[in-house]
């Protein structure tokens, strides 16, 4: 049932998002966590402690899924809906779409104040002088990154074993985005949340990185040549998959993404990706929302495919 599930969340999100007003799961993550943070990120063992808080967080969070779960056995079509819901919580493709949009929109109308302080909301880079192009590579690489990180990724575990491992997914999903710095304060206890979400992303960002070429089919950027992009410059990332989104996207646009950053007044370069075949403007976010919302489809349906196939399989063993 999970599949079906899977789907009904997946147009769930479509229609509705993000309710501003619904206990999100991951606010309630981010508590535990800081709980954690506050208590433990200190003193000797930090590997281990930052280990073990993981390790007892998935183990909480898995078995309260798994309780709520049971409304399976009172009502198949109750259970259904609750999971429908559950995986929703770790889908966000509406609300990277929007958050996307609500940087494009002023700088339509040539407005960077509004353009950057809503870039600041979506971006952990600083924003307050950054020109017209750096605001459309900071958000079409938002846009690339996040499609695996927001909504592949859950697809693909959601897929595989429903709601329990879609929200546990998304539960080391946030360790990493709070603890998993590798800076002073973090690189010791945000160790195991790092490493982790390496591993739950490392084959949802390849298949997202080959479904985006593939899909995305253009006159400008053969696929032969979008493919070399890909293979060339997936790896270039800091992160071991974030690369594949950005650079697919990059090869698709003929852009080039990546280059000089600035956190918190301190500068930082990234490895440049994709070849400038155009120059960044306002359109290329319009274009990368539209490669994100074709790549998360065909992911969905090629997942509920693979699903069906091998349930097929299982029963004429």
């Amino acid at each position: 049932m999970h599949l079906s599930a899977l789907a009904l969340a997946y147009i769930l999100d479509l229609l509705v998002g993000d309710p501003p007003r619904f206990p999100h799961p991951v606010i309630l993550f981010g508590n535990m966590i800081r709980f954690f943070d506050k208590r433990w990120n200190k003193g000797r063992y930090l590997k281990l402690k930052g280990s073990a808080m993981v390790a007892i967080l998935i183990v909480v969070i898995l078995s309260a899924t798994l309780i709520i779960l049971f409304t399976y056995s009172l009502n198949l079509y109750l259970g259904l809906l609750i999971e429908a819901v559950l995986i929703w919580t770790t889908i966000a493709q509406k609300g990277l779409r929007q958050a996307a949009s609500e940087v494009e929109h002023p700088l339509e109308n040539k407005d960077l104040i509004n353009a950057r302080k809503n870039l600041s909301y979506i971006v952990g880079r600083d924003t307050a002088n950054l020109s017209e192009k750096e605001i459309v590579r900071g958000t079409v690489e938002t846009v690339a990154e996040n499609t695996t990180d927001a909504i592949t990724a859950p697809i693909f575990w959601a897929a595989i074993g429903g709601a329990p491992l879609a929200i546990v997914y998304r539960l080391i999903n946030t360790c990493d985005s709070m603890v998993g710095y590798k800076n002073k304060k973090y690189a010791q206890y945000g160790w195991a949340s790092a490493r982790l979400d390496d591993v739950v992303n490392y084959i949802p960002a390849r298949i997202t990185g080959l479904i985006m070429i593939i899909s995305s089919r253009s006159k400008e950027v053969p696929m032969k040549k979008a493919w070399s992009v890909l293979r060339r410059d997936a790896h270039k990332h800091p992160s071991p998959n974030s690369g594949w989104g950005e650079a697919a996207v990059a090869a698709v646009l003929g852009v080039r993404l990546g280059g000089i950053n600035y956190y918190e007044g301190e500068q930082s370069y990234r490895t440049e990706m994709g070849d400038a075949i155009y120059d960044l403007n306002t359109g290329h976010i319009s274009n990368s929302i539209t490669i994100m919302k074709r790549t998360s489809f065909l992911f969905l349906i090629l997942m509920i495919a693979g699903g069906f196939i091998i349930e097929f399989a299982i029963t004429r063993l």
